[in-house]
């Protein structure tokens, strides 16, 4: 079996015999590149079919994980949504808008502002799981489980050597 990859280092062994022995690194950034992107397909269509943006699903997601209150702050929700604090403002007010989510003052300092899921995008939050999770098993479906395994040990293994460690 070939995919794009394999047509990409047979282009660059033609071209460039010499490197043919390095070329070794390619065909595992560049499936991970790809598999990335058919992630992200599939992720953005999800959420579409839920009326959400892919950025909104993912802020509904780290409030449910989050645990009762279901609430962080902003500055919280900043590392986990991977954008700057203007982005997440803004994602967070247009949230807001729809109904998603509520800013909430901190009773002991007024000064800080929570972000929590309504009652309506928490239900509608752990509807989604269930149904997010089937997609990604039977995007994985290809491998059985001992390699599913391997795989994630050695995905850990290249976060872990590039200090991509922390949930934030």
């Amino acid at each position: 079996m070939s995919d794009a990859v394999d047509a990409i280092v047979g282009q660059w062994t033609a071209e460039r015999p010499d490197l043919a022995a390095g070329l070794w690194p390619v065909e595992v950034m560049a499936r991970i590149q790809r598999m990335n992107r058919v992630i992200d397909r599939h992720q953005k269509a999800f959420a579409a079919e839920n009326d959400l943006e892919l950025g909104e699903l993912d802020i509904l997601f780290t409030l449910c994980r989050s645990g009762p209150p279901y609430a962080l702050t902003a500055g919280a929700l900043i590392p986990a949504a991977m954008v700057t604090s203007g982005a997440i403002t803004n994602r967070i007010d247009r949230m807001e808008a729809k109904g998603l989510v509520e800013r909430i003052r901190d009773g002991q300092d007024r000064r800080t502002v929570r972000i929590r899921l309504t009652e309506r995008s928490l239900a509608l939050t752990e509807s989604m799981i269930t149904e997010h999770l089937r997609r990604y098993a039977e995007m994985l479906a290809p491998l059985d489980p001992a390699t599913c395994a391997s795989v994630a040990q050695a995905l850990r293994t290249l976060l872990e050597a590039h200090g991509d460690t922390s949930i934030t």
